[in-house]
């Protein structure tokens, strides 16, 4: 990775930012973007886009899934394939199998050319920043966490309704316990937006500090 910058440009900083959903991680990501020199790769979308029409990926989930899940405009009906993978433990891994393998060099990718644009810092924000290897590239990785019951409130508040919502939290069970091991900082953002976000703007402006950078405003 990166082995595209010219030589006499500094690799960006990299923050990898992950927790389970509901927490808040797109949130604290989406401050992040906001800072001059700042670029939010978010693994989530990369996800989707691996599966769009046309894409290999899209192929090979109808292949293990059904012709079902494609809908009348040719892309995946993500919904549906949603009430699958987060009843059943074997399905979701089968996904991730799928998907996993071709988000990742496209994270790299993009990773190289905001590096090649100028880039000062790039935040990575994934779910399965660790399972996937990409926190070993980092440095810095933030684990973003919260009480269930906020937790659980928040996905209500998007519209999840309440079994689907169980089914997904149940489906990340451990993923603060592994995040845990390689994070550098836990934030824990069961209180109020304006408080958390003075952690995580003191939290960015010190792994700049530490990197010897100076800080994008």
């Amino acid at each position: 990775m990166t082995q595209g910058l010219a030589a006499d440009r500094p690799r960006p900083v990299l923050i990898g930012v992950t927790g389970p959903i509901g927490c808040g991680k797109s949130t604290v990501a989406g401050w992040l973007g906001e800072r001059a020199g700042v670029v939010v790769v978010d693994a989530d979308q990369v996800a989707r886009d691996v599966v769009e029409p046309g894409e290999p990926g899209l192929e090979a989930v109808i292949a293990r899934f059904g012709e079902g899940l494609r809908r009348s405009d040719g892309s995946l009906d993500r919904a549906a394939l949603g009430r699958i993978v987060f009843a059943d433990e074997t399905a979701l891994h089968d996904l991730e199998a799928i998907v996993h393998p071709a988000v990742r060099p496209r994270i790299e990718a993009a990773i190289d050319e905001a590096g090649a644009a100028g880039a000062r810092v790039v935040v990575i924000e994934a779910i399965k920043l660790v399972e996937g290897g990409l926190a070993d590239t980092c440095d810095a990785v933030w684990l973003v966490t919260c009480d269930p019951v906020v937790q659980r409130d928040r996905l209500a508040g998007r519209g999840l309704a309440q079994p689907d919502a169980v089914r997904r939290i149940a489906s990340q069970a451990g993923l603060v316990d592994r995040a845990r091991s390689a994070a550098t900082l836990v934030i824990e953002a069961s209180g109020g937006l304006n408080a958390t976000r003075a952690v995580v703007e003191a939290a960015f402006d010190a792994a700049l500090i530490e990197a010897g950078g100076a800080i994008p405003r």
